[in-house]
C-alpha cells in the first residue's frame, strides 16, 4: 500500500468556515472515494478545520458511563448478569446520543492513551427472581427496583434498574476503572485496549478496527476483520466471559448538514459458561423514513457448540427467558418470559436503561509532565493547540510533519528488516480478538489503579 499522503480538499484554511461550509468540503473529499472498498484502510487525511481536536485513541472507548460497567457481575443469577452486561452495552456509545459524531486524528503506530474513571458505585441491583415472584403475587417488589412513584411518576415505565447519575462530581461511593489502549497496527489500522476494575473483579479487552464505505449519501461503518467485539470477563464468577459483537452503523445527515449516527443491523452478546445469548435487532428507519432508533431484543438459552440462531424470529419461545424493546437513544425496557414486550402491561416493563438524564463521564488523565512523547495527548498537542486557536494552516503543517516522521520510522524499519512490536500488548492482532497485556502493560494499569501516572522504569 502506498505511503504517500492521499488528496485533500483545496481550501484556504485560515478563513473560518461555518458548519455548512465544512460539510460541503467534507462531501467534496468523500466523493473522491466513492467505490473505495474501505475508507479506513485508505486513512485519507482531512483538512484541520474538519477535525475534532481529539486523538482517536482517546475518542474510541466504551466507558461513556463507567458506572454501568462497574455494576456488571453483581448478581448471583446468570440472567441478571446478562442484563447487567446489556445495561452497560446501551451506555457505551452515549457520546453519539448526547453529541454529534466527529472525525478525530488518525492514530500513529505505537501511540498509546491511558486514563482513569471514578465511577459512581450506585447502580440498582437487578433481581429478576424477585421481579418474577412479585409478578405472580408471591413477594413484594425488590427494594432495589425503583417504582414510578420514586422516579418522578414517569408514565413510560413503572419500575427501573437504570444506572443513576447524581452529579457531575460524584459525592457517594466510587470505584476506580483504569484504561489502556495502544495502536498496534498501521496497515490495517488496529488498536488494542484493556479495561481494568480490580475492586469489582472485572476486566474487558479487545481490538478496535473499523471498515468504512461511502455510499454517496452516508458512510457505513462496520467492524473490521480483527474487531471481534468487546470481551468482558467476570473474574469473581470463575472468569465468566461475555463477547459483545458490534453491529454496523451509518453516519448520515451529510447532505442535510446535520450529522447523526443510526443503526440498522444486529448485535450479539454470548456467554458460553452460562449458555445465555442475546440478539439485539436495531431498526434504522421508521414511517416515511423518519429515524426512530428502535431496538428489539431477546435473551435465550443456547448451545455454544451449535450457535446457529442469528435472528430473533429463529429463537423458539421455549428457549426465551426475556425480551427487550425501546429506543437505543432514549429508553429500553425488558420483560420476563417469551411474550412480546408490548403484550405486557406498563408496570411489568422494567426500564433497563434511560439515557435521558445521563451525560458522558469525565476522564482522569495523567498530568502533562508524566506523559510520554508517544502518548496521545502529548503526541498531538501541537495540532490540538493550533486548532483550538483557529490557526488551521499551522495545524495542518504540524500534522503533516508528525505523519512524515511516522513514515520515516517505517522506512527505517523496512531497511533494517525490523518487525515492530507493541509495548503494552503481546500481539498486533490475533484471531481470538482478545489481546493480552505484556508485563509493562500490567505495570501501567497497576500504577494507574493507585493513582500513580509515573512511567519511570516501564518505558
Amino acid at each position: 500500500m502506498s505511503t504517500n499522503p492521499p488528496p485533500s480538499a483545496h481550501i484556504n484554511e485560515d478563513i473560518p468556515q461555518n458548519e455548512g461550509s465544512k460539510l460541503k468540503t467534507f462531501i467534496s473529499i468523500l466523493r473522491k472515494f466513492i467505490g473505495v472498498a474501505d475508507l479506513a484502510a485508505v486513512r485519507f487525511s482531512l483538512p484541520s478545520q474538519l477535525l475534532e481536536p481529539t486523538p482517536n485513541l482517546e475518542y474510541w472507548n466504551y466507558l461513556d458511563n463507567p458506572s454501568a460497567f462497574a455494576a456488571i457481575g453483581t448478581s448471583d443469577e446468570p440472567l441478571d448478569r446478562m442484563l447487567e452486561v446489556l445495561r452497560f452495552w446501551f451506555t457505551k456509545d452515549l457520546k453519539y446520543v448526547k453529541g454529534k459524531p466527529c472525525k478525530p486524528y488518525n492514530s500513529c503506530l505505537g501511540e498509546f492513551f491511558r486514563c482513569n474513571w471514578e465511577a459512581e458505585d450506585n447502580a440498582p441491583r437487578i433481581d429478576t427472581k424477585n421481579l418474577s415472584a412479585s409478578s405472580s403475587g408471591n413477594a413484594s417488589s425488590s427494594s432495589s427496583v425503583k417504582s414510578s412513584k420514586n422516579n418522578g411518576g414517569d408514565p413510560k415505565g413503572a419500575s427501573t434498574v437504570s444506572v443513576l447519575q447524581t452529579a457531575a462530581t460524584p459525592t457517594g461511593p466510587t470505584v476506580r476503572i483504569s484504561y489502556l489502549t495502544e495502536q498496534t497496527s498501521h496497515h490495517p489500522p488496529v488498536s488494542a485496549f484493556y479495561v481494568s476494575c480490580p475492586e469489582k473483579g472485572l476486566h474487558a479487552r479487545g481490538f478496535d478496527q473499523i471498515s468504512a464505505k461511502f455510499t454517496g449519501t452516508a458512510i457505513k461503518v462496520s467492524p473490521g476483520e480483527h474487531n471481534l467485539g468487546i470481551f468482558i470477563t467476570l473474574e469473581k464468577r470463575d472468569n465468566e466471559t461475555y463477547q459483545l459483537k458490534h453491529p454496523a452503523a451509518h453516519l448520515g445527515g451529510i447532505l442535510r448538514g446535520a450529522l447523526s449516527v443510526s443503526v440498522g443491523d444486529t448485535a450479539y452478546v454470548t456467554c458460553p459458561k452460562t449458555k445465555l445469548k442475546a440478539i439485539l435487532h436495531y431498526i434504522e428507519d421508521g414511517w416515511l423514513g423518519r429515524a426512530q432508533n428502535k431496538v428489539e431484543g431477546v435473551i435465550f438459552k443456547y448451545d455454544p457448540e451449535k450457535d446457529d440462531k442469528i435472528r430473533i424470529k429463529d429463537v423458539p419461545d421455549s428457549d426465551v427467558v426475556a425480551r427487550l424493546g425501546g429506543a437505543w437513544k432514549d429508553r429500553v425496557v425488558f420483560t420476563l418470559g417469551p411474550k412480546p414486550v408490548d403484550s405486557h402491561p406498563p408496570e411489568k416493563q422494567i426500564t433497563i436503561i434511560d439515557l435521558n438524564p445521563l451525560t458522558v463521564a469525565p476522564k482522569a488523565i495523567p498530568p502533562k509532565e508524566k506523559q510520554a512523547e508517544n502518548e496521545s495527548l502529548t503526541l498531538w498537542d501541537g495540532v490540538t493547540q493550533a486548532i483550538l486557536s483557529k490557526q488551521f494552516s499551522k495545524a495542518t503543517n504540524v500534522k503533516i510533519e508528525l505523519e512524515e516522521k511516522q513514515r520515516q520510522k517505517a522506512r527505517e524499519r523496512e531497511q533494517k528488516n525490523e518487525t515492530w512490536k507493541p509495548v503494552f500488548f503481546d500481539q498486533v492482532t490475533d484471531k481470538r480478538g482478545t489481546p493480552d497485556l505484556t508485563e509493562k502493560g500490567r505495570q501501567v494499569l497497576d500504577r494507574a489503579q493507585r493513582g500513580d501516572w509515573n512511567l519511570e522504569g516501564i518505558i
